[in-house]
This record gives structure tokens, C-alpha cells and sequence, in this order.
């Protein structure tokens, strides 16, 4: 390699980079970061995003807290408990229809704010697009003697809990 070479090799006699270089590179850097990204979300896939209840029960309360004739709702369980003379019941405030919590009317009875469903106070369907009423929820009592409501158990409508 003679003299000359050695200049020619230098930066400076180089051609200066294009824009056309530029945007090359950004093309290349844009498609290896959009392939990384991809088969990082496609690893979380296997894992779910929401992880089942591992104890569906939930403690009420002792029965004598609760009035005769009394509704209470549970807005962390999303759902109400009634008392009556002949005994408990629980009613999930889930809509059958795509899952929006109903909420109680003044007279009793339910009403899905999102799609219009509505409920009479027994959780029956009076109209709406909801394909069933609500949920009655299995009722039972714990070893310390408070009321327990297990969510993912139904029971048949008008199932009353006797204490």
C-alpha cells in the first residue's frame, strides 16, 4: 500500500452519508426492535393475565347483623344479600349479559346501566338483551358461625338459606 492508498483511506476522502444511508439504518433498527418486542409479548402469552380466585367464599357477617326484610350490598363481591322471614338469599349485581354490575333502583328492582338489561327484585328478566337473570349465589355458614357466600357456586332461584 503506497502513500496515496493511505490518503484515500482516511475519513475524509470518503463520501459523505446520505440521506438515503440514514434511512436505511432507521428501517433496519425499526424492524430487529419490532421483532424483539414481538416475541417478547408472544412469551407472556402462556401466562395469564388474570389468575382465577383461589378461595371463592367470602365471609358476611354474623346472621343476627342482618334485619328481616334487609339488603345489603357488597360492593367487593359484587353482590347483595336479602333476609326475609323464611331466611337468606345472596343475588350476584353481574349482568348475564356481558358482565357490568347492575345497580339497585329505588324500588327494588335491578338495571344494567351499560346495555339496558333489566331485572325485577328476585333477579328475573323483565327486559333487555341479558339471556337469563341474575345469579343466585350458593349461602352457608363458617365455622364461627358468620354467613359465607361462595361466588362461583349457583344455586337455583329462589333458594333461601334457613339459619
Amino acid at each position: 500500500m503506497d502513500e496515496s492508498d493511505e490518503l484515500f483511506a482516511s475519513e475524509r476522502f470518503q463520501p459523505p452519508r446520505t440521506r438515503r444511508d440514514f434511512l436505511g439504518l432507521a428501517a433496519a433498527w425499526s424492524a430487529i426492535c419490532s421483532f424483539v418486542m414481538a416475541l417478547i409479548g408472544s412469551m407472556r402469552l402462556p401466562m395469564p393475565s388474570v389468575f382465577p380466585e383461589s378461595n371463592s367464599k367470602v365471609k358476611l357477617g354474623l346472621p343476627k347483623r342482618f334485619d328481616v326484610g334487609s339488603s345489603t350490598f357488597f360492593p367487593q363481591h359484587h353482590l347483595w344479600l336479602f333476609r326475609s322471614e323464611l331466611g337468606f338469599y345472596a343475588l350476584s349485581s353481574v349482568c348475564t349479559h356481558l358482565g357490568c354490575i347492575a345497580e339497585r333502583t329505588a324500588d327494588g328492582k335491578f338495571s344494567c346501566p351499560c346495555h339496558g338489561s333489566k331485572f325485577d327484585e328476585r333477579g328475573r328478566v323483565q327486559g333487555g338483551p341479558a339471556p337469563r337473570g341474575l345469579v343466585w349465589i350458593e349461602l352457608g355458614i363458617s365455622p364461627e358461625g358468620q354467613l359465607v357466600a361462595d361466588k362461583l357456586k349457583e344455586v337455583p332461584a329462589e333458594t333461601i338459606f334457613k339459619v
